[in-house]
């Protein structure tokens, strides 16, 4: 197996830029994203655009030259059109295209010459084949988390013997709000986890926000499928990999940051079926837990059984049989 990042090997100091540049973006001006991503999703001219991305085919080529492949899996969207542009229209291999986003899929995804476009859900199966998608190009597999996440029951019971619902907050880039809420989490009397990933830096007002409450504030981990399955809800960002991963683990979730464009759609999923709630400050989140688990937990058992219905957490062994059979 090798390891590569053209865009990284192309572009090198404007690659990172661009990408520091896009992270800040989402997070300190998501509305101006949001400009952007429509930008994109109504340009026609995308041949035009590839052509100009002479330095990444020029890495890209070779790979293909020396590998030979029959498939070429593509998550990105950039990669097929780019594909195309070095093959041209006799290439002998297939393009299978991984669209990542939800209901709001961006033209970029499926303006290519793909062979066939793998989505997470009906509903962005819909999205594709009413912009013009041929239906038997486009296949419903669910979302390719990781396998272990299949190891895992959907079923998840309601707390017992006087124990506390489990909550798993996994804070996102934008952080400005992330002490208040752990703060009002703490103060909740839930069974509290909080993640935090590589933002070290972040730690020191985690902790003052707990104040001394139990809580488990956990750093960098591959334990996600683990967590998920053993947490009653999730109280995190619209990604989409954070959604898809929850949706897998049949675990409902209250979305509390929304990046306008891309993640918008999966925001939509969450609600539009019933399996969680949007709530965008600190104290809407609280208030959606509470009604959650009222009333003999009626609305978190409509949110776990709705969305255990959207779960394929084996969408990544079922991609793979797939791209074997062709």
């Amino acid at each position: 197996m090798e390891l590569r990042d053209l865009f990284a090997e192309a572009y090198g100091p404007i690659n990172a830029f661009v990408r520091r540049s896009y992270l800040a973006l989402v997070n300190s001006a998501p509305r101006t994203w949001g400009i952007v991503y429509r930008w994109l999703d109504r340009k026609t001219d995308y041949d035009t655009e590839f052509r100009r991305l002479t330095r990444l085919k020029s890495q890209f080529a070779p790979l293909l030259a020396r590998f030979q492949p029959d498939i070429v899996v593509c998550s990105f969207p950039a990669y097929a059109n780019v594909l195309q542009e070095i093959l041209g229209s006799e290439r002998s291999c297939k393009c299978v295209v991984v669209v990542t986003d939800s209901i709001t899929i961006n033209a970029t995804w499926y303006r290519s010459p793909a062979d066939y476009f793998l989505v997470a859900n009906e509903q962005s199966a819909s999205v594709l084949r009413a912009v013009g998608v041929a239906p038997e190009k486009t296949k419903v597999f669910g979302f390719p988390v990781s396998p272990k996440f299949a190891d895992f029951t959907k079923d998840r019971q309601l707390p017992a013997n006087n124990s506390k619902p489990r909550v798993l907050y996994m804070i996102h880039a934008a952080t400005r709000g992330a002490p208040e809420l752990v703060r009002l989490l703490a103060k909740l009397g839930v069974d509290l986890t909080v993640t935090i990933g590589r933002s070290d830096k972040l730690r020191p007002a985690i902790e003052a926000a707990v104040d001394g409450r139990a809580a488990n504030i956990v750093g960098w981990t591959d334990e996600l499928p683990r967590m998920l399955h053993e947490s009653h809800l999730l109280v995190g960002k619209a990604g989409g990999a954070t959604v898809q991963e929850t949706i897998a683990a049949g675990c409902p979730m209250i979305i509390n940051h929304v990046v306008a464009g891309q993640e918008e759609g999966n925001a939509r999923l969450i609600v539009e079926t019933n399996s969680g709630a949007i709530a965008l400050s600190p104290r809407e989140v609280v208030a959606q837990i509470q009604r959650a688990f009222a009333n003999d937990a009626k609305q978190w058992r409509e949110w776990a059984a709705n969305i255990s219905e959207l779960s394929r957490p084996r969408a990544a062994l079922d991609i793979a049989s797939f791209l074997m059979s062709l």
